[in-house]
C-alpha cells in the first residue's frame, strides 16, 4: 500500500493532478478500498498489444470486481450501509466490457510514461512563466532607467541657458551620471536579449516535448482507438471508451494554450521595448509552430464516437455521434457549433483529403444532417447526437470493369467550423466515417457486409480513401473470418484450425489437410466474393455468410455445445462414421446449399453398412421445427459422433410433448405425437417406407414429403375447436 499512503500525502496541484486521473471510468474510492490488493498486482506484465492477452486481462479484471463485491459485502453499521451500496454500484460498473482496456491503460506503463511526460510540461510551462515574468519585471525596470536616461539628457541640454560657472559647476555631475545610466542601460539591453533568447530556447524545447506527446497521443493512441472501432465494426472487442483519451487532449490543449499565451507575451514585451537581435525571428517561428500545434490538435480530435452503420439502406432511419475532445478546455462550448453531415463518394473523398475543391458536392441526399454540439457539464463532453438521419437517395458514379453496386464504397462527411480564444483563431473541422455500402433493398446486405468486412480487416491507417489490398494472406483472412463468426454466432466458440483448414479446401479446391500448406497462400477479394465456388452458383462468402446467418439464428446454442461440428465435407463424414457403431450422427454444414446443415449417420442396408446423408435443413425448416425435435423424431439416430447418447446432449431442447391451449390454438408436436400420419411422410427410418426417401448417395429427397410435413403443420395450427370437433366440450 505504499504507493497510495505516498499519494495521500500530496497537496496543491499535485493533489489535483493525481484526482484528475481518476472519474467515472475508474472511481478513486476503488483505488482508495483495494490499494493493497491493486498494488500487488502485475498490471505491467499483460500486453495490451497482444490481442492473446485478452483473456488475461479479463481475468484480472474479473479479480478486481470480486475483490470489490468482497469489499462491499463487509461493509456493517449505519456508515457502512452507504459505502456498501456505492461499492456495490462501482462493481456492477466495472462489468462493462469496454472498461477492461480504460482499466489496463490506467494502470499500465504506458500511462505511467504520458503522464509522467504530462508533469515534465508542466514544471516546463511553470519554468518559463516565471522567467517571463522575470522578463517583464526587468524590462520595466529597464524602461525606468531609460527614462532616467533622457532626463539626464534634457537637464545637459538645459545647461545651455545658464551662465558658464553655474554650467561648469553642474555639468561634470550630469555627465557622470549619464554615463553610469548609459553603461547600465547597454549592459541590461545585453541581459533582456539573453534573457530573451533563453526564454524562446526553452519554449522551443517545450513545443518540442509538446509535439512528441501531441503524436503519441493522436498519432499512436488515438489511431489505435479508430483501429480498434474499426475492427469492433467486424465483430472485434469493443473500441473502449474516450475518457482517458480526452482527459490527454484536453491537457495538451491546456498545455498549448498557456504556452501560446505566453508566446504572445514575449511578443508584446519586444514590441514595447525594440532590441536589434533575432529574437523577432525566432518568436514568429515559435508562435507559427504553436499555432500548427494546436490546429493538429483540434482538428485531429474532432472525431465520430459512433460510426453511421457501414451497410446503409436509404430510407431508413440511422444514426451517429460526433465529438470534440477539446471542446471543454478550449471554451468552444460556449457558442456551441453546428455539425453538417453529408454524404460523398470515394473519388469526393480522396479530393477532399487533397484539399482539392470539390464544389461542395454530395452524393446524395440526407435529412435531418444538421445537429448542434450540447455540452455535457458531467462528463465534461461537447458531442452532437445525430438521432434520426435518413438516406433519402443516392447518386452513384460509374463503376470499375466488374465492380457491382455493393462494391461501391461511400463515407459520410462531418464538417463543422468553430473559434477559440476570443476568435483568435478560427477552424474548420472535417472527418469522414468508416467505408459505407450503401443498399436499397435487403438482398443485397450479404454482399455490402462482405465489401465492409474486407475494408475493415485490411484497411491500413492514413491509407487513400478507400483502398485495400486486392489480395491478402490466407491467415490474415482466417482472423477476419473467426472474428466475424464469433461476434455475428454471439459465442465464445470460434472457428477451430480444423474449420479453418476445411474453410481453406473449399476457398483453394485443395484436398490438403495440413494447415502448414495454407500459411504462405494468399485469397484476392474475387475468390472472396465475386467469383462463384467450383460447380456452384455462390460465392466463398456468400456460403460462409449462409452459415453465419443459419448458426445465429437456429443453432446458436449447440453450437455452443459443440454438438454441431459443421465444417466436415460428405467424405470426411464418411470416414468418422464408418468405423463407429449404427446409429451414430453428425451435423455438418452443407456443401450444395446456402445456410443449410445436414445430418450424416451410419446405418445397416440390406446389401452393405454405408453413410446416409439428409437433404439439408434451412432456416424455411427450423421455422417450423427445431432441430433438437427433428433429431428426436429420428428414432434411428442414437449416438451423437463420437459417442453421446443423443438425449443427453439434445433433451433440454426439446419442445414439450403437451402444453395448455392458449387463445384457442395448442402448440402440438410436429411429428412425434402424430400416431394417425401415415409413417411413410414421416422423416424417420423407422418407418417401412423410409428408403424411398434416399436417393442413391444417401440422400434424402424431401420435394414429396415437405409438402406433406408442410400440410401437417397446418393443420396443427387450426383452432382447437375445429381440428378436435365436439371433444372439447
Amino acid at each position: 500500500m505504499a504507493v497510495w499512503i505516498q499519494a495521500q500525502q500530496l497537496q496543491g496541484d499535485a493533489l489535483h493532478q493525481m484526482q484528475s486521473l481518476y472519474g467515472q471510468h475508474f472511481p478513486i474510492e476503488v483505488r482508495h478500498y483495494l490499494s493493497q490488493w491493486i498494488e500487488g498486482q502485475l498490471w505491467d506484465a499483460i500486453d495490451l498489444e497482444n490481442p492473446q492477452e485478452e483473456f488475461k486481462a479479463k481475468r484480472l479484471l474479473d479479480s478486481l470486481i470480486q475483490e470489490l463485491q468482497n469489499k462491499a459485502e463487509h461493509q456493517v453499521g449505519e456508515d457502512g450501509f452507504l459505502l456498501k451500496i456505492k461499492l456495490g454500484h462501482y462493481a456492477s460498473q466495472l462489468k462493462v466490457i469496454h472498461l477492461i482496456e480504460t482499466f489496463f491503460f490506467f494502470m499500465s506503463q504506458k500511462y505511467q510514461q504520458i503522464n509522467q511526460a504530462f508533469e515534465e510540461l508542466r514544471l516546463l510551462t511553470q519554468d518559463t512563466e516565471n522567467d517571463l515574468r522575470k522578463l517583464q519585471h526587468n524590462q520595466e525596470y529597464f524602461i525606468i532607467q531609460y527614462q532616467e536616461s533622457l532626463r539626464i539628457q534634457a537637464q545637459l541640454t538645459s545647461l545651455a541657458t545658464l551662465p558658464p560657472a553655474d554650467r561648469q559647476l553642474r555639468e561634470p555631475a550630469l555627465l557622470s551620471k549619464r554615463a553610469t545610466v548609459e553603461a547600465w542601460l547597454t549592459r541590461e539591453a545585453n541581459t533582456l536579449q539573453k534573457y530573451r533568447l533563453d526564454l524562446a530556447e526553452k519554449h522551443q524545447k517545450t513545443l518540442q516535448l509538446l509535439r512528441k506527446q501531441q503524436t503519441i497521443i493522436l498519432d499512436d493512441e488515438l489511431i489505435q482507438w479508430k483501429r480498434r472501432q474499426q475492427l469492433a465494426g467486424n465483430g472485434g472487442p469493443p473500441e473502449g471508451g474516450l475518457d482517458i483519451l480526452q482527459s490527454w487532449c484536453e491537457k495538451l490543449a491546456e498545455t498549448i494554450w498557456q504556452n501560446r499565451q505566453q508566446i504572445r507575451r514575449a511578443e508584446h514585451l519586444r514590441q514595447q521595448l525594440p532590441i536589434p537581435g533575432p529574437i523577432e525571428e525566432l518568436l514568429n517561428e515559435l508562435n507559427s509552430t504553436i499555432t500548427d500545434i494546436i490546429s493538429a490538435l483540434v482538428t485531429s480530435t474532432f472525431i465520430i464516437e459512433k460510426q453511421p452503420p457501414q451497410v446503409l439502406k436509404t430510407q431508413t432511419k440511422f444514426a451517429a455521434t460526433v465529438r470534440l475532445l477539446v471542446g471543454g478546455k478550449l471554451n468552444v462550448h460556449m457558442n456551441p457549433p453546428q455539425v453538417k453531415a453529408t454524404i460523398i463518394s470515394e473519388q469526393q473523398a480522396k479530393a477532399l483529403l487533397k484539399n482539392e475543391n470539390t464544389r461542395n458536392d454530395s452524393s446524395g441526399e440526407i435529412l435531418n444532417n444538421n445537429c448542434v454540439m450540447e455540452y455535457h457539464q458531467t462528463t465534461g463532453t461537447l458531442s452532437a447526437h445525430f438521432r434520426n438521419m435518413s438516406l433519402k437517395r443516392i447518386k452513384r458514379s460509374d463503376r470499375r470493369g466488374a465492380e457491382s453496386v455493393t462494391e461501391e464504397k461511400f463515407t459520410i462527411l462531418f464538417e463543422s467550423q468553430f473559434s477559440v480564444g476570443s476568435n483568435e483563431l478560427v477552424f474548420q473541422v472535417k472527418t469522414l466515417s468508416l467505408p459505407v455500402v450503401v443498399i436499397v433493398h435487403g438482398s443485397q446486405d450479404n454482399n455490402a457486409t462482405a465489401t465492409v468486412l474486407w475494408d475493415n480487416a485490411f484497411a491500413e491507417p492514413g491509407r487513400v480513401p478507400f483502398l485495400v489490398p486486392d489480395k491478402v494472406l490466407w491467415p490474415q483472412l482466417c482472423d477476419a473470418i473467426n472474428m466475424k463468426y464469433k461476434a455475428e454466432v454471439q459465442s465464445n466458440r470460434g472457428l477451430s484450425e480444423e474449420n479453418l483448414v476445411f474453410l481453406a479446401q473449399k476457398a483453394f479446391s485443395s484436398s490438403s489437410n495440413n494447415p502448414d500448406d495454407y500459411r504462405s497462400m494468399t485469397m484476392t477479394w474475387s475468390q472472396f466474393n465475386r467469383e462463384s465456388l467450383p460447380g456452384r452458383n455462390f460465392t466463398f462468402w456468400q456460403w460462409f455468410d449462409g452459415v453465419m446467418e443459419l448458426t445465429k439464428k437456429h443453432l446458436k446454442p449447440h453450437w455452443n455445445d459443440g454438438a454441431i461440428l459443421g465444417f466436415v465435407n460428405k467424405q470426411q463424414a464418411q470416414d468418422m462414421l464408418m468405423s463407429k457403431p449404427n446409429g451414430t450422427f453428425l451435423l455438418r454444414f452443407s456443401d450444395s446449399e446456402i445456410g443449410g446443415i445436414t445430418i450424416a449417420w451410419v446405418a445397416e442396408n440390406p446389401n452393405k453398412r454405408m453413410v446416409w446423408n439428409l437433404m439439408p435443413y434451412t432456416t424455411k425448416d427450423f421455422s417450423i421445427r427445431s432441430l433438437a425435435d427433428r433429431i428426436s423424431d429420428l428414432n434411428h439416430l442414437l449416438f451423437l459422433y463420437p459417442d453421446r447418447p443423443k438425449d443427453e446432449v439434445f433433451s433440454k431442447y426439446y419442445t414439450p410433448p403437451l402444453s395448455k391451449a392458449v387463445d384457442g390454438y395448442v402448440n402440438f408436436p410436429f411429428l412425434s405425437s402424430c400416431s394417425s400420419i401415415p409413417c411413410g411422410c414421416l422423416l424417420s427410418v423407422s418407418c417401412g417406407r423410409s428408403d424411398s426417401m434416399l436417393d442413391t448417395d444417401g440422400d434424402f429427397d424431401l420435394d414429396d414429403t415437405m409438402d406433406v410435413a408442410r400440410h401437417v403443420e397446418e393443420l396443427l395450427r387450426r383452432p382447437v375447436e375445429s381440428q378436435w370437433g365436439g371433444q372439447q366440450s
